[in-house]
């Protein structure tokens, strides 16, 4: 049996993940700061991972086969779980995002290789500490995180880069019911001029497939999305199925859009991913669930 340690991601597709884990046999242990439980009968262990000696303390004399950390956001945390657990883990598996390829716009989808990690700069100063500066930097972060672990890690290495996701009734983002609210009022959805389609994955698709890659071997890099891109007009027919109303487009030059509205390209190439064998689904097999999934509740 294998003991496998989550780091944060007790919600969402989190949630999901540790229940894969223990259905498969293997024995969970999840170490977040105490501000969410875990499920009966899992090892929960209380720290902050920001903070190093915290860290050492709580996990003296503990060692783990494989190691998910969820809630990996920069550079200086990348190097503290260097140290913590070059000597406690054979493998290491960072739940990384698309947003790493902030500065990539390609016609077609790019591959794990359109990202350098080698000539990527890390810079660990204090502003990671600032919450706002974070999320202002989120992809930024993830970037920078992935380099510190791909530069000689102690560990097998792998980051799941993934894609926008969608579905459950607990979705915590507020995106679809963006569009959900909009359409039902007949209320402008703003969208770039040129609105560009992006890679997405079903919730409980994300964390089938992070499942795996716990008991793989595979390192480096991978992207994981469904297979077929999606634009905001295909998204927002679906929840006007589901929801009734209009969909109102209003191109906007300069200025925030909504939610899932690209003025470059987001998509990814999962060939990787199938090569070494995983089968992802086509977003047209769960799009509808999802949404019914997310947005059912609106009006009720």
């Amino acid at each position: 049996m294998k003991d496998v340690l989550v780091i944060g991601g007790n919600r969402y597709f989190g949630k999901r993940l540790i229940a894969l884990l223990r259905e498969s046999g293997y024995r969970i242990t999840v170490l977040n700061r105490g501000s969410s439980g875990t499920p009966e009968g899992i090892e929960h262990l209380v720290a902050d991972r920001d903070d190093e000696a915290a860290l050492e303390s709580v996990l003296a004399g503990r060692s783990f086969d494989v190691v998910v950390d969820q809630v990996c956001y920069t550079p200086r945390q990348a190097e503290i779980a260097r140290r913590v657990f070059g000597t406690r883990t054979r493998r290491y598996v960072m739940t990384s995002t698309v947003e790493v390829y902030e500065y990539e716009d390609s016609a077609t989808p790019v591959a794990e290789d359109a990202l350098d990690l080698s000539a990527v700069t890390v810079d660990t100063g204090p502003a990671w500490d600032d919450p706002a500066y974070r999320e202002a930097h989120y992809g930024e972060g993830k970037r920078q995180a992935e380099a510190v672990f791909a530069a000689a890690p102690p560990f097998a290495w792998t980051s799941v880069r993934v894609a926008h996701v969608l579905g459950g009734d607990d979705d915590f983002t507020g995106r679809l019911d963006h569009y959900a609210r909009r359409v039902r009022a007949g209320e402008p959805i703003a969208v770039p001029v040129v609105n560009r389609p992006a890679t997405y994955v079903y919730v409980e698709e994300i964390a089938a497939f992070l499942a795996w890659a716990v008991g793989a071997e595979f390192t480096g890099p991978v992207n994981a999305h469904s297979h077929g891109p999606l634009t905001t007009a295909e998204i927002c027919a679906e929840v006007e199925k589901r929801v009734g109303g209009r969909t109102v487009f209003r191109e906007v030059e300069v200025g925030e859009v909504s939610p899932f509205s690209f003025a470059r390209s987001y998509a990814m190439d999962n060939s990787r991913a199938t090569e070494l064998g995983y089968s992802f689904s086509h977003s047209g097999e769960w799009l509808a669930r999802a949404v019914a999934e997310t947005v059912g509740r609106i009006g009720e």
